[in-house]
């Protein structure tokens, strides 16, 4: 029976050779290999499932245009993934700069509401607002770190930047949720959110 780590392997292997010997099944593979995942990834920086899904497709367009000059080094889940998060960034980059702090729709966060007046739902959008508020590499990092479960080295190697940078980002992600969700959770549950 294969692990996660050796279906991993063997479709990076499987990529290898199907990239030099049969281009439309490779872009077929990579395709039904990643996409969601990616997806997934970008979506949690744009917060826009059309964007998200435009970005994802420009990626993989990429890769296809230069499908036979393309050399990874390492495997193609890093090379997509790090490709997908640095298309989200920029994107977000470009559009905080062409919104406004007057026009940005910041929610309130200093209320006095409990855990237990809120649904589950105000909950949701309570923690999806405080991530959306958060600057999108702070977001980027915090998001690979608690939702794709890669270490601080993993994310510095797919975002392309120093593993103290990482550390440094998450501190400041966390410092910044707890200050947005004081707020609406108690100590515990923010813990439990792994906020603290």
């Amino acid at each position: 029976m294969l692990t996660a780590i050796d279906a991993a392997a063997t479709l990076e292997l499987r990529l290898a050779e199907l990239q030099r010997t049969n281009p439309e099944v490779f872009m077929e593979t990579l395709f039904k290999a990643f996409y969601r995942s990616l997806g997934n990834v970008v979506f949690q920086v744009v917060q826009d499932r059309d964007v998200a899904e435009d970005l994802v497709q420009d990626v993989l367009l990429n890769v296809w245009k230069n499908r036979d000059t393309l050399h990874i080094t390492g495997t193609y889940k890093a090379y997509l993934h790090r490709a997908a998060m640095n298309a989200a960034l920029r994107y977000a980059e470009r559009q905080k700069r062409q919104v406004s702090l007057e026009q940005a729709n910041t929610p309130d966060f200093g209320t006095d509401s409990t855990a237990e007046q809120m649904d589950g739902q105000e909950a949701e959008q309570a923690v999806a607002a405080a991530l959306a508020a958060l600057p999108p590499q702070c977001r980027a990092v915090f998001l690979l770190s608690r939702q794709e479960g890669l270490s601080y080295q993993q994310i510095a190697d797919t975002l392309e930047v120093a593993p103290k940078t990482v550390e440094n980002q998450m501190g400041k992600a966390l410092r910044l949720l707890r200050q947005h969700l004081k707020g609406f959770f108690s100590g515990a549950l923010l813990l439990l959110l792994g906020l603290l």
